[in-house]
């Protein structure tokens, strides 16, 4: 790959991953916080509305895509690069898998079955919701924090390759 192409594309990629902090940012910071605030039953619906329209989302594509994007940019790495820039995108590629969609998948997913099969009236549904809302929270901090530390590591990579 000319080393042209190989500069902006990690340069797209740390974009990409900082784009999605951005996403994850917003529910750590105040959407959550207003869900939690709102009525059990209002918060809950509109949970579950949010859960089921992700799936045909911009950011479904971004997040998930992601990783088979820094899987290839490590494999290229592992080929072609050394030095700082092959550390980076090595660093950036295990943060995105593990913090990310690692985490994502495993507990914030789960997490979002269980509440999309609860009832809205049932009393245990609002239960569960005031375990969801912190929990589910701090989980997706992890993944704000992780992608913004891969968009740190692909963007410090592209300044080493350029």
């Amino acid at each position: 790959m000319p080393s042209d192409l190989i500069v902006y594309a990690c340069l797209a990629t740390g974009i990409s991953s900082a784009l999605v902090a951005g996403v994850f940012l917003s529910f750590s910071d105040f959407v959550m916080a207003s869900l939690i605030a709102a009525r059990s039953t209002d918060g809950i619906e509109a949970m579950q509305m949010i859960n089921r329209k992700v799936f045909r989302s911009v950011f479904l594509v971004m997040l998930l895509g992601m990783g088979p994007v820094s899987l290839a940019f490590a494999l290229y790495a592992h080929l072609y690069l050394t030095g700082a820039a092959y550390g980076w995108i090595i660093a950036g590629t295990l943060i995105y898998l593990i913090g990310v969609i690692g985490v994502t998948i495993f507990c914030n997913v789960p997490m979002n079955k269980r509440l999309d099969g609860m009832a809205l009236s049932d009393d245990q549904t609002a239960d569960y919701w005031k375990i969801y809302g912190s929990l589910w929270t701090r989980w997706n901090h992890v993944g704000t924090f992780g992608s913004l530390a891969t968009a740190i590591c692909f963007l410090l990579a592209s300044v080493g390759l350029a």
